[in-house]
């Protein structure tokens, strides 16, 4: 089982690809190589592949990295399955996880909703989906500054309240004012809600 996140900039068109194609790909970069594991295409659209369990804090890595510019964001869909055909780009492989996650893609850009997930137990996504719609209610609203605080914390989840601090060369009591207004604890407790729920 694995996951595929198929996404693309929303507003990209607001600013020249040199100031968000940085982020990207730093982003991207992390989680492995292009073409194999990562790939953009038509400018702003972006494919991934990663495990099951890292799926989700890589989309929220990558809607916050974006949101750390002003009025963009990020449209992801990831999809859980299997893969039946490794190609030499990621854009040339195949499987469940491809399908699902394409497929949704595509519904979402029809819709509002800007994360969601497909997996081969609906059941299962209709509980999840639904918390992401509730989660996106405020994760949709970041400030530049919200999105840049849960974007340094979940690149650093053992660092203390007072790197941070330093970090961003703020006190240690702005610190806890922004992870409180980021909503992060809410942020950790979905992930760790997303792990556990998909266990085969």
């Amino acid at each position: 089982m694995l996951a595929i996140i198929t996404g693309d900039i929303v507003n990209s068109g607001l600013y020249p690809a040199g100031d968000w194609m940085p982020r990207l790909k730093e982003v991207l970069n992390r989680a492995g190589n292009q073409p194999k594991t990562w790939d953009i295409y038509r400018g702003d659209e972006f494919q991934l592949k990663t495990t099951k369990d890292r799926a989700l804090e890589l989309a929220l890595q990558l809607k916050s990295t974006l949101k750390t510019i002003r009025d963009l964001d990020v449209r992801i869909a990831i999809g859980l399955g299997d893969e039946s055909f490794a190609g030499n780009k990621i854009t040339e492989s195949n499987g469940s996880a491809y399908r699902n996650s394409g497929r949704l893609f595509a519904e979402l850009k029809s819709g509002r909703q800007s994360l969601a997930i497909r997996s081969p137990w609906a059941d299962k996504d209709q509980t999840m989906n639904l918390m992401l719609r509730m989660a996106l209610s405020f994760m949709d609203e970041w400030s530049t500054v919200s999105a840049e605080t849960v974007a340094w914390n979940l690149l650093h989840p053992e660092s203390s309240q007072q790197e941070m601090a330093s970090h961003f060369s703020i006190r240690q009591s702005a610190v806890s004012q922004r992870l409180k207004r980021a909503r992060t604890d809410l942020v950790l407790e979905l992930l760790e809600f997303y792990r556990t729920f998909y266990k085969e």
